[in-house]
C-alpha cells in the first residue's frame, strides 16, 4: 500500500513539474514569476567598460546600460532634455549652472552628486587620461561645485553644443570611488538600471538589474552580451531563440531575417555616417588628385542601391538627421566617373604601386571593402585588403598605421559640430581624427560653428565647413545609415533611436 501511495505522489510531482513554465521569457502557468533574461548577439567584443576610455559602438552598447548622462536626447523629438540633471540655466554665454537630481546612488552605494560630476569631467579632460573622445569636453574651462547638487561649468568660449555633448554616452558619470580604487575598464560602476556581473573576453559580458535604481527596478533580471563573430550564426541563434535580439542587420541578410516567423524588424533613418578615409600624412594619399581619382572611381550610388533601403546616399558628410545638414551640400564633391578616375591614375602613375585598404572584420565594412576594391581596380589602382579584429583596428587607425580605410561615426549627439570637430579638426589628430586631416580654414569654420549659441550662425558655419571638407576629400561618404533592430516576438518595449542607441530599462519578455 505504501508503495502505491509513494508512486502516486511521484506521479503528481512529475505532472506538476511538466505543467510549469521554465522559459526565461515571462510568467509561469501557475501565476508565479520566473527570471526575465535576454541575450544580445554582437559580432565583436567590447574594448572596455569605461565611458571615459572607450569610443566604440560595441563598448557603448554595454556601457549605456550601466552608466547615465546629465542630459539625454529625446528619440522622438531629437531635443536635448535633462536626465541625471534636474534643470539648467545659462546666465551668460560662458556659464552653465546645472542642478542635479537628488537621492541617486551609484551601483557601489556611493552618492551621485556634484563632486562625482566634477571628478568625471576633470578626469575626462585631463591630457594624462588620454580619453579617445577628449574633444567632446575640450571647450570646458572649469567644472566647479557650488553645493552638493549644483555644478557650474565655465567654457573657454561660447559653446552652442554643450548640452548635446553632455548627452553623449562618453560623457556618462562614473563612480569616483570605484575609479580610484579599481579599474572601470574591467569592473564598471555607474548609476544605470543594470550593474556589472562578469566579462569573459571574447565570449560575453553579463549584467544584472540594479535593485536600487533611482527610477525603479528594470523588468529584466539578467542581460548577456554574447560575442558571435559570424552574423549568419547570430541570425540562426535569433531564429532558434538562443539570442533574443541583434542590431545592424546586413543588407544581404535582411530578407532572411524578415522571413523569420518569430522575429520583428525595426528600420529607421539614422544619424550614422560611413566613409572611405585616407591617411593624410602619407604619400600619395595627401595628394588631392589621388583622392579625387578614388572618389571618381567609387560608384557609391550603385553601392547604396545594393543596400536595399538600408543606406542613404549623398556627398554631404553631415547627414539628413544631423544638425547642420543642408541638402544642397550633396551637389558639392565628386560623382562616379570612371574615365576621369582612369585619367588621373594614368597621369600620376598611381597604378604603379600597391595600396593597402585596412578593414575591421565586421559585415558592413567587409561589404564596402569588397565592392570598393573591385571598383578601384577597374580604375587602375592596385588594392590589397588587410582585415583585422575590431579592437586592433581601433588601435591601428588611431596610431595612423594605415594608408586607407573605412570609418563610421554614429553621431550620438546628433550635432554637426560634434561630427566635424572630433573626426576632422587638427586638434584631434592622434585620437578621434583618424584620417589625420589638418586644414586651417576648415578648423576655423568648425570652431566658429561651436563658438556660438546662435543656432542659425552655427548652421551656416557648418554648411561652409562641410562643403570645404567634401571638396578636399580626406573622407568620401559611402552612405548615411539606416539603423536596424531584429528581435524575438517575446521581447517587448525594445526600440532603437536614430543614433543607433537603445536601452533595456523598459524591456521585458512575455
Amino acid at each position: 500500500m505504501k508503495k502505491i501511495v509513494f508512486a502516486m505522489m511521484a506521479l503528481l510531482l512529475l505532472v506538476a513539474a511538466g505543467c510549469s513554465n521554465s522559459s526565461s521569457g515571462g510568467s509561469s502557468s501557475n501565476g508565479g514569476s520566473v527570471a526575465q533574461e535576454i541575450t544580445y548577439a554582437t559580432t565583436s567584443d567590447v574594448v572596455g567598460l569605461s565611458p571615459i576610455l572607450t569610443n566604440d559602438s560595441v563598448s557603448t552598447a554595454v556601457n549605456s546600460q550601466i552608466y547615465e548622462t546629465l542630459f539625454k536626447r529625446n528619440s522622438e523629438t531629437m531635443e536635448i532634455e535633462p536626465f541625471l540633471a534636474e534643470s539648467y540655466e545659462n546666465p551668460d554665454e560662458l556659464t552653465w549652472i546645472i542642478q542635479l537630481k537628488e537621492g541617486i546612488k551609484f551601483q557601489d552605494g556611493t552618492d551621485f552628486n556634484a563632486e562625482a560630476v566634477k571628478y568625471t569631467f576633470d578626469k575626462f579632460r585631463d591630457p594624462a587620461t588620454a580619453a579617445p573622445r577628449a574633444s567632446l569636453l575640450e571647450p570646458i574651462e572649469s567644472v566647479n561645485v557650488q553645493d552638493e547638487y549644483t555644478v557650474e561649468i565655465k567654457t573657454k568660449y561660447a559653446y552652442g553644443a554643450l548640452l548635446a555633448a553632455l548627452s553623449h554616452s562618453n560623457a556618462a558619470i562614473v563612480s569616483p570611488e570605484a575609479d580610484k580604487n579599481g579599474d572601470l575598464m574591467k569592473e564598471p560602476v555607474g548609476t544605470g538600471p543594470f550593474k556589472f556581473v562578469s566579462w569573459t573576453s571574447g565570449e560575453s559580458v553579463v549584467l544584472e538589474k540594479n535593485p536600487d535604481y533611482w527610477q525603479g527596478e528594470a523588468k529584466l533580471d539578467k542581460v548577456t552580451f554574447k560575442v558571435v563573430p559570424e552574423v549568419t550564426t547570430a541570425i540562426s541563434m535569433l531564429q532558434s531563440g538562443d539570442v533574443q535580439f541583434i542590431t545592424g542587420v546586413p543588407t544581404e541578410q535582411m530578407d532572411r531575417v524578415e522571413g523569420l516567423k518569430n522575429v520583428e524588424v525595426t528600420k529607421k533613418e539614422g544619424t550614422p555616417v560611413y566613409f572611405f578615409g585616407f591617411n593624410m600624412e602619407k604619400e600619395p594619399m595627401n595628394n588631392l588628385e589621388f583622392r579625387q581619382a578614388v572618389a571618381y572611381a567609387l560608384n557609391r550610388e550603385a553601392y547604396v542601391k545594393q543596400l536595399n533601403g538600408l543606406g542613404i546616399g549623398g556627398n554631404s558628410v553631415i547627414g539628413p538627421k544631423v544638425f547642420g545638414y543642408d541638402e544642397a551640400s550633396n551637389d558639392i564633391g565628386y560623382e562616379y566617373n570612371l574615365e576621369k578616375a582612369k585619367e588621373l591614375v594614368e597621369k600620376n602613375g598611381f597604378g604603379d604601386k600597391e595600396y593597402t585598404l585596412l578593414v575591421a572584420n565586421t559585415a558592413s565594412y567587409m561589404k564596402m571593402t569588397e565592392i570598393s576594391q573591385s571598383q578601384l581596380q577597374d580604375a587602375g589602382f592596385n588594392i590589397k585588403i588587410e582585415t583585422i579584429e575590431w579592437g586592433a583596428f581601433l588601435d591601428t587607425t588611431r596610431s595612423g598605421n594605415f594608408e586607407m580605410t573605412f570609418q563610421g561615426w554614429t553621431n550620438s549627439t546628433g550635432d554637426g559640430s560634434e561630427l566635424l570637430y572630433p573626426n576632422f579638426h587638427s586638434n584631434n589628430v592622434g585620437s578621434s581624427n583618424t584620417v589625420r586631416y589638418n586644414n586651417e580654414a576648415f578648423d576655423k569654420l568648425v570652431e566658429e560653428s561651436r563658438e556660438s549659441v546662435d543656432q542659425d550662425v552655427r548652421a551656416a558655419k557648418l554648411k561652409e565647413a562641410n562643403e570645404l571638407l567634401v571638396q578636399d576629400a580626406p573622407a568620401i561618404v559611402m552612405n548615411h545609415g539606416v539603423v536596424t533592430l531584429a528581435y524575438d516576438k517575446s521581447v517587448k518595449g525594445l526600440d532603437i533611436d536614430p543614433t543607433g542607441t537603445w536601452s533595456l530599462y523598459k524591456v521585458y519578455r512575455e
